[in-house]
């Protein structure tokens, strides 16, 4: 760098005038002038450090304002979407990749409150019908429970489902193998390397499947589950009525405490798998307490869904919700 080169020289320019000042011009012993002229160069070094620090702080800003512009303009004007971040004019910092539109994630400061979460809103059943967001993590039993529901009320109410998928369609062909509907009834969505967007900052690859089903079957009730993501994960209420968030006892009794949009501010908390607590050393009742600490005293439900356990209390929550929103009576 050319400042460690320039203070090169200016160490060498010191040693000559010190060693010239100190011991012919003040008399000074040789020994003593070399120990001040190590005081010179250290106080030089620490010199050349800071002024090596404000230069790469120059330099790291120009590359900012840089790596910004340039993929800013990238963007609006190509849309090449090729995975790549910038800051927008509101301030976000956003990206678009695997098809999504440009989005950008919303800050999380605190595990939320059930109390203070985003209320449904009052809209149109007509135009798509009510719509229940199934969410959690990779392998706690989403698809299970999205086949479980449809067992249970495709007799009585007209259904169908959508599901996400990263990149396989895997759990909407799970849903058709076991005919949890007619095939035509579900829709598999492949969402990318970022399926949370797919359900909160860029909803659009699953509310236009969505709105198709609705139209061509005259839904009561549409389900939609979400690829698996982490416990930050949650439904934006544009897409989800009603949002049940499940997680299971495999990653231990810590999971309701971690908190997280997911567990504290969904309409319903599943805990899924309790019949292998005891294998997994996880205590029911410390999953219960802090499931009521962490959702201020809102619903949960302890579930196998794959035995059917807990599915009707299950069901009978989103049914329940339904008649609040629709003005329906349930049949």
């Amino acid at each position: 760098m050319q400042v460690g080169s320039d203070l090169g020289v200016l160490y060498k320019f010191s040693l000559l005038l010190s060693v010239w000042l100190l011991v012919y011009k003040f008399g000074i012993s040789f020994w003593l002038s070399v120990c001040i002229f190590f005081l010179i160069e250290f106080f030089l070094s620490r010199v050349e450090l800071s002024l090596m620090g404000s230069k790469g702080e120059h330099t790291h800003h120009d590359h900012d304002h840089d790596h910004h512009h340039h993929h800013d303009h990238d963007h609006h004007h190509h849309g090449d979407g090729d995975g790549k971040s910038w800051v927008g004019a509101d301030g976000k910092v956003y990206h678009s990749h695997d098809g999504l539109a440009p989005h950008s994630h919303e800050p999380i400061y605190s595990p939320g409150f059930f109390s203070r979460r985003a209320p449904p809103l009052s809209r149109n059943f007509n135009e798509r019908a009510f719509t229940v967001g199934i969410g959690g993590p990779v392998g706690t039993g989403k698809t299970a429970l999205m086949l479980a529901l449809c067992e249970f009320l495709r007799d009585t109410y007209s259904l169908a489902a959508v599901t996400n998928d990263i990149f396989t369609k895997e759990d909407g062909e799970f849903l058709v193998k076991h005919k949890a509907l007619p095939e035509e009834r579900i829709r598999a969505v492949e969402t990318g390397g970022c399926p949370h967007a797919a359900i909160r900052e860029d909803i659009s690859i699953n509310l236009g499947p969505l709105e198709e089903l609705s139209n061509l079957y005259k839904t009561d009730i549409l389900l939609c589950e979400s690829g698996g993501d982490n416990l930050a994960a949650n439904f934006s209420r544009e897409l989800a009525d009603y949002i049940i968030y499940i997680i299971d006892v495999s990653g231990g009794d810590k999971i309701p405490r971690k908190g997280g949009p997911g567990i504290t501010q969904a309409d319903l908390l599943v805990i899924n798998k309790t019949d292998i607590a005891p294998a997994i050393g996880a205590d029911l009742g410390v999953m219960q307490r802090d499931a009521l600490r962490m959702r201020d005293g809102g619903p949960f439900v302890f579930a196998q869904v794959k035995h059917k356990v807990g599915v009707e209390e299950i069901a009978n929550h989103v049914l329940q919700a339904w008649e609040a929103a629709t003005g329906n009576k349930r049949r």
